[in-house]
């Protein structure tokens, strides 16, 4: 099969993208995937440049909303929760126990794959009771025995998630932490 990407760019196009995109070349290089030599390497080198790059440029040019579509924010709120399925980040949720806040960013349209299916502004209280899903039941049996196995001292979801990473039997989701009291 074949598809309308050009079959090379030159070092001037992969500029003129970096530039439409407002990218440095270590933003693109990171963004693509490859060193910052690379980049470097591709716009000076004064060769063809073929490649999973030319399908990439071809979409960007076509959806340069892309370049700022994935981009990780920098964290606002102390604490910051990744929920992932496999390996691909889902969504993003950034958390201030404290004041009760609670911001997120998704990372696909798919509601199945997002922390709060089609919710883009949770409260503070959807947010426990998200937390408190990715864990074994409260009410499980010889759940005094995970806890202690888990060696923790009581049910608390954070404290389960910290742990457990989030992780189901029955599902491929898991959640990373990062920030204040992880």
């Amino acid at each position: 099969m074949k598809y309308a990407f050009e079959e090379a760019l030159t070092g001037g196009e992969i500029r003129e993208l970096r530039s439409k995109l407002e990218m440095n070349r270590e933003e693109f290089a990171a963004f693509c995937g490859v060193s910052k030599k690379t980049v470097e390497h591709w716009e000076n080198s004064g060769k063809s440049i073929t490649g999973p790059i030319t399908a990439l440029a071809a979409l960007l040019r076509e959806h340069p909303e892309y370049g700022s579509y994935y981009e990780i924010p920098e964290r606002k709120l102390p604490l910051r929760l990744f929920y992932m399925f496999r390996n691909r980040l889902c969504t993003i949720i950034d958390v201030d126990e404290q004041k009760r806040l609670v911001e997120i960013r998704n990372y696909t349209r798919d509601n199945i794959f997002r922390a709060f299916g089609a919710n883009t502004e949770p409260t503070f209280e959807e947010y426990e009771e998200f937390l408190e899903s990715r864990c074994f039941p409260r009410e499980r049996d010889r759940m005094k025995i995970m806890l202690r196995e888990l060696d923790l001292p009581f049910y608390d979801p954070f404290l389960i998630i910290r742990k457990t990473e989030g992780r189901m039997a029955e599902d491929e989701f898991w959640i990373r932490m990062e920030g204040r009291g992880v």
